[in-house]
């Protein structure tokens, strides 16, 4: 009982109430890769565009180049995203059949580091014992509490890898369209530049405040912060580019 209690308090607060919910977020990974597409998204074509916008006299090029950009950052991202979690997955399962092979072959050392982790909760040794003593009983249930409590690994999703790319690569697309979006409609790439400055500070304004309504924090600092860090990047690159060309 004493374990169930502890491990409850590590995942949540306990609610006081039944009339109490507690809504927490759980899709930060999901939030996590569309911020990582659509921020590279929004300011690596808008760079490109800006930095041709002052040497070429048609937008055909700006969006033959953009596009060719757009296709190769959605892919070379969508594969970072998926190496990434597939190295994650990896890491976590050469931990967990190492964590199975010390509590085989070191008990003693794997009973001390769950005394360890308890005491951390001022537990006193006698229910530290207890809890010991049910983890012998239960080694699959040891493994995940060593897992989540001493190396703060939970267990990936399997199809993790997979969305990841597919979410960042989609959203790089996404991002990267919008900051073309003036050059279809402009034949002037100078004209076409400026729509695409506006265009760009707005969608990260937007992207921002959707951004924090999804993770908690408040909507217009998170929009404040994205369009300004957004808004800087781009200025940056553009900068380069116009410095190259």
């Amino acid at each position: 009982m004493i374990f169930l209690c502890v491990i409850q308090n590590r995942k949540e607060v306990i609610q006081m109430s039944n009339e109490h919910v507690e809504k927490h977020f759980t899709a930060s990974d999901l939030i996590r890769d569309i911020v990582i597409g659509m921020s590279d998204g929004l300011t690596v074509p808008f760079a490109l565009a800006a930095g041709l916008s002052g040497s070429v006299d048609t937008t055909t090029l700006i969006l033959t180049a953009g596009g060719a950009e757009i296709a190769a950052g959605s892919i070379a991202m969508g594969l970072g995203g998926y190496l990434a979690a597939r190295t994650d997955a990896e890491h976590y399962e050469s931990e967990l059949k190492r964590e199975k092979r010390e509590i085989v072959e070191v008990p003693e050392k794997e009973e001390e580091e769950v005394a360890e982790i308890f005491r951390e909760y001022n537990l006193e040794e006698d229910q530290i014992q207890s809890i010991i003593a049910t983890m012998r009983k239960h080694p699959d249930k040891w493994v995940d509490l060593m897992m989540k409590f001493e190396l703060g690994l939970e267990k990936p999703d399997a199809s993790r890898a997979r969305n990841s790319a597919i979410t960042i690569a989609i959203s790089y697309i996404v991002g990267g369209l919008i900051p073309l979006l003036p050059y279809f409609f402009f034949t002037s790439p100078t004209t076409g530049l400026e729509g695409s400055a506006i265009i760009t500070l707005i969608a990260l304004m937007i992207f921002g405040y959707v951004k924090g309504k999804f993770t908690g924090t408040s909507p217009l600092k998170s929009a404040f912060q994205t369009s300004m860090v957004g808004g800087l990047a781009a200025a940056v690159a553009f900068g380069l580019a116009r410095l190259i060309s």
